[in-house]
């Protein structure tokens, strides 16, 4: 049977930054308590008073994993890169070969952007703007999902052994959606790490990835 505090403990652990935020001892129980009760008495299905929340939140033991100022400060060059296209094709039994296509007629063009991913379902092509004609053309037999143009990057050169790091991604997202900065996609390597945001975020979110290096 669920219980008030089950129910306040799993409303926190889905949301980090209040879990966060507990963690520091820096968020008000009477006011968190207020916030969450309409949702605690939802999955509850009945009145819930505020004190009982209030109780369930003094029980609740957040994680104190913290981030490594240090690693973070070890972050590498920060390169933007605007004018960017995304195209997003439904995977077929030609798509290997058109991407093939593709990679053959730009082989020996210089300072081009192009990125290729897939899935199970998708496969997703980031290219220079100057690379759509050719996108269009090699593909022009698949069903496209999706185009997205006029996008920017923010590329990262990640620390050695940063697959060790705990939390160096967690602090970079939850730093972008404080300011409110949306990220459209993302790519990740063993030592690179893309961000693909509207033109319109790309210099606030720079400023703020490289605030954390100084």
């Amino acid at each position: 049977m669920k219980t008030i505090t089950t129910c306040v403990h799993d409303i926190i652990r889905h949301q980090p930054f209040l879990d966060d935020a507990i963690a520091r001892d820096i968020i008000n129980f009477s006011g968190l308590a207020e916030d969450i009760q309409p949702q605690v008495e939802k999955e509850m299905r009945k009145p819930v008073k505020q004190g009982s929340i209030i109780m369930a939140l003094r029980r609740y033991a957040p994680h104190r994993t913290k981030v490594n100022m240090q690693h973070l400060r070890e972050l590498g060059d920060i390169v933007v890169r605007s004018g960017i296209t995304e195209y997003t094709f439904l995977n077929s039994n030609s798509i290997i070969a058109n991407k093939a296509k593709l990679l053959d007629a730009v082989k020996d063009q210089s300072g081009v952007y192009l990125n290729y991913s897939s899935n199970y379902q998708e496969s997703n092509i980031l290219v220079s703007s100057s690379l759509t004609n050719l996108v269009e053309d090699c593909f022009r037999s698949e069903r496209r999902v999706s185009v997205k143009e006029e996008l920017s990057s923010i590329t990262i050169a990640l620390p050695k052994n940063s697959s060790q790091f705990v939390g160096l991604y967690f602090y970079l997202f939850k730093l972008l959606a404080y300011e409110g900065i949306p990220i459209f996609e993302m790519i990740s390597t063993s030592n690179y790490f893309a961000l693909f945001l509207e033109k319109e975020y790309v210099n606030q979110a720079f400023l703020l990835i490289n605030e954390i290096k100084k």
